[in-house]
């Protein structure tokens, strides 16, 4: 029989345990914010979507990812210093814009580089892709998985563009990475660089003429209403990369990174599929609201010879040897021997 004095010292001690146990749990939980410039309804926003739950199932709830679609926790220039110093956790973007803290990056937006999603996907899943990864932790960042923004498109409210000569002169938004510019500039087109928040606003005021983006994003965020035109150039293909700020992964338990790298891939591949099935889909709306124009081999043959000084001007700033082994990798990939 417990007396009251008794009774009172072990009610106070489950007290105390149970607030020791809910401080642990709430320890234990840990909430880490995604930004990426996407909205929902793109591949890329609904793959980062899946992504948190499938690392939710994966850590039984003790690590929640929460996902900032266009752009509201700031530009993805932005993003990559607010990861470098923990102030936001994670984010998903092009790879290509981390060219600035590892400029072998670089090599991923050359023009006219890979022929299809499923060689880009061979690459970067491959040795190359962990060579790439493996520069980020010195610069304080953690690569997870490389999923698909896809191929590039020229949309424009002026003119069809049914060849290079129909680019001279179109006021193109540009992605914020040099080599984006000196290829569009290359192809005869003035290349204007803005953050992609609010582009539709853009065009719609003639601030610019047109774009290049992939054919979901076109359709998703009803840039036919105020661009009447697109060309299937397929210029550039833009993997995207799921990041994480090195501190605030190395804060994680073991278990919840392991869980973490997991579920990255699992939406990796869920991303990919969405991405071709969403392209296919989006090509066929937007034949009904858009002239579409497809370019014919000699065009796009004058397309790559305008662009390689921009593609022989960054593999002197990537690195010939890393060019010539990313190359190496698709030429084996192709069955061809390399150059």
């Amino acid at each position: 029989m417990i007396t009251g004095a008794g009774w009172r010292g072990a009610l106070g001690a489950g007290l105390l345990a149970a607030a020791l146990a809910w401080s642990t749990a709430s320890l234990a939980q840990v909430t880490l914010r995604l930004a990426t410039q996407t909205v929902a309804g793109t591949a890329q926003y609904d793959g980062a979507a899946r992504f948190a739950e499938l690392v939710s199932a994966k850590t039984n709830g003790r690590v929640a990812v929460k996902v900032y679609g266009d752009g509201a926790l700031g530009g993805d220039l932005q993003i990559i210093s607010s990861l470098q110093q923990g102030s936001v956790e994670m984010a998903l973007m092009n790879a290509g814009l981390l060219n600035g803290i590892a400029r072998e990056f670089a090599v991923v937006d050359f023009p006219f580089l890979f022929a299809s999603e499923e060689e880009a996907a061979a690459v970067l899943d491959g040795p190359m892709g962990q060579k790439l990864l493996g520069l980020l932790p010195p610069k304080g960042l953690v690569g997870l998985a490389f999923t698909e923004l896809g191929f590039r498109h020229v949309h424009n409210s002026k003119h069809a563009v049914a060849g290079i000569a129909d680019l001279r002169g179109l006021r193109l938004r540009a992605v914020q990475a040099p080599i984006d510019i000196d290829t569009l500039n290359a192809l005869g087109a003035n290349a204007v660089p803005l953050p992609f928040p609010d582009l539709y606003h853009a065009f719609e005021h003639k601030f610019v003429d047109g774009a290049t983006d992939p054919l979901i994003t076109i359709e998703v965020l009803k840039f036919d209403e105020v661009q009447p035109y697109l060309t299937l150039t397929r210029h550039v293909y833009n993997p995207q990369i799921l990041l994480i700020g090195k501190t605030s992964f190395d804060q994680l338990a073991p278990a919840d990174r392991a869980a973490l790298q997991a579920a990255a891939v699992e939406a990796r591949d869920y991303e990919r599929r969405i991405a071709r099935e969403r392209t296919a889909q989006a090509l066929d709306k937007l034949k009904k609201t858009m002239r579409v124009t497809e370019l014919d081999a000699a065009e796009e043959a004058r397309m790559r010879e305008a662009v390689k000084p921009v593609v022989a001007k960054y593999a002197k700033i990537v690195g010939e040897p890393f060019v010539a082994e990313f190359n190496a990798e698709l030429a084996r990939l192709r069955g061809k021997k390399p150059n």
